[in-house]
């Protein structure tokens, strides 16, 4: 046998073990990454697609430490990782089955189709989802359905009223006629493509006479082509300093926004106090009139895990998934399964509908260690972070935590995606609690986000009439015992949305 044919013959077996074991990781991967709202979504669809999946009416009764899960003095171990899926293909799934039933037993003795659980346990049940359904947030009202809804109870033509309409539905999210795309940059709508666009014949002056109707319409600014056309609709004779306001807002929106005051005085020839306050009352205007009406302006999350203190100070952690749906695999279909008196083709259905409902149970019982193993080695790293604040976190990579708990980095980021955990200091998502960090002067480790603070300590102190330059913060920090460099001060200055110490600056008369 020549050494080519041997290599051969050693890889064929491998590349088929990865291509049987592929789709049931990506699966696994896929039920790890869901938050739980999401979860339960994925579940329903696989009860209406899997014939042989089940739904229960109530959990199994769960041993207590199933359910809290306490901190021991114990560190969380490499060694204990979390259970890897695995399939036996050369048994054809029959050990699989045979594991399965096992597995199952349980949940077989409580729900086939004999056992219902007590009407109590059912009341139960069904006052925790209405309680869940009556705390959902309903979906507010949109900026056009409020525009709309003010056109019947004034008096316009038809024909006006029907144009009107037209307009509003092509009236972004943010309040500006156009639209936003994908990255949230804003389109503008031409009045001529308004016209075009309508299904009876119009001009562009028509159109204009119905945009300007509209943009009589509350909230002041909606229909507005641009940022100055905006804010001017808003403008009113109970503005202080109307006219100045206008000015401004006209000719001098960018020297505004560079704190250029010097300059719009001698443009303008008015006084640096009348500019300070007019800047002052443009401030109260809304650029985005339509962001009241945002439903991602309601922040709604639903927690994935709860982390309480216990009565010995310590933190337990407690996954929230009352509202996961409890799915087994139908006894019934696994019988007809076994007799090897059905038909064939039958049994391969069968056996691969079976084998997918396996796959998803497991899948989610992995989902739930892994989240929880996840969590409880974040927690154990960042107790000053519960104790004291998030002004004490600690600095945490997911390498860190992939090393405790036993798997892959990517597993833990995975994990902690769009995960939010309930704790004494309020909700926060999972990752909040990773960042890097660097070293103070004595060596000790410190986090950004401790440095975040301090810059915006020293920021908050500064002299506004002389702000601090971004090496003068550099220089700050230092002194403060935070030797960073200066694009780094830069770069959380922005992320800070802290204007450059030039725009800081309070102009006052000389």
């Amino acid at each position: 046998m020549g050494p080519g044919m041997g290599m051969g013959m050693q890889m064929r077996p491998e590349m088929r073990q990865q291509l049987i074991l592929a789709p049931r990781m990506i699966q696994s991967m896929e039920i790890l990454q869901l938050p739980i709202m999401a979860l339960q979504e994925r579940i329903q669809q696989e009860l209406q697609e899997n014939p042989v999946l089940e739904l229960a009416e109530s959990k199994d009764e769960m041993a207590p430490d199933d359910v809290v899960s306490e901190f021991s003095d114990d560190p969380v171990e490499s060694n204990d990782p979390v259970k890897e899926l695995v399939i036996d293909t050369a048994s054809n799934g029959e050990e699989d089955f045979d594991r399965l039933e096992k597995i199952n037993q349980d949940w077989l003795d409580h729900f086939n189709e004999e056992h219902r659980p007590s009407s109590n346990r059912i009341d139960e049940e069904g006052d925790k989802r209405h309680d869940f359904e009556q705390n959902m947030p309903s979906r507010p009202q949109s900026l056009q359905d409020y525009l709309s809804e003010q056109l019947s109870f004034l008096d316009y033509a038809p024909d006006v009223e029907r144009l009107m309409r037209h307009v509003i539905s092509n009236i972004s999210d943010i309040g500006w006629l156009g639209r936003l795309d994908e990255s949230n940059h804003f389109h503008p709508m031409p009045l001529e493509e308004l016209a075009a666009t309508y299904d009876l014949p119009v001009t562009p002056e028509q159109v204009l006479h119905a945009l300007h109707l509209v943009q009589k319409l509350d909230p002041p600014g909606a229909g507005a082509r641009d940022m100055a056309e905006c804010l001017l609709l808003q403008v009113s004779s109970e503005t202080p300093h109307a006219e100045v306001v206008r000015v401004l807002i006209q000719n001098h929106l960018d020297d505004i926004t560079h704190n250029r005051l010097p300059l719009i005085q001698k443009k303008t020839g008015f006084d640096l106090h009348t500019i300070t306050e007019a800047i002052e009352a443009l401030k109260h205007l809304n650029p985005r009139p339509g962001s009241q009406f945002i439903a991602e302006n309601i922040p709604y999350v639903v927690p994935d895990i709860v982390v309480e203190r216990t009565e010995a100070g310590d933190y337990s952690v407690r996954l929230l998934d009352d509202w996961v749906p409890n799915i087994y695999i139908s006894k019934r279909y696994i019988d007809l399964y076994k007799d090897r008196g059905s038909d064939p083709k039958a049994r391969e259905y069968l056996k691969r509908k079976i084998q997918a409902a396996q796959w998803l149970m497991e899948s989610i019982e992995q989902r739930r260690n892994t989240l929880e193993k996840v969590t409880k080695a974040i927690i154990k790293h960042q107790y000053k972070f519960l104790d004291q604040g998030p002004e004490h976190i600690e600095p945490l990579k997911m390498q860190q935590i992939a090393d405790l708990v036993g798997v892959h980095v990517t597993t833990v980021s995975r994990a902690v995606d769009d995960k939010w955990v309930q704790t004494p200091r309020g909700i926060f998502p999972l990752k909040r609690f990773f960042g890097g960090g660097t070293h103070t002067a004595s060596g000790e480790d410190v986090a950004w986000e401790t440095i975040k603070n301090k810059l915006l300590e020293i920021i908050g102190n500064e002299d506004k009439s002389e702000p601090l330059s971004d090496e003068d913060l550099v220089n700050r920090l230092s002194e403060a015992g935070y030797p960073v460099a200066r694009r780094t001060v830069t770069k959380y200055r922005k992320m800070l949305k802290i204007q450059s110490s030039r725009q800081r600056k309070v102009w006052a008369e000389n």
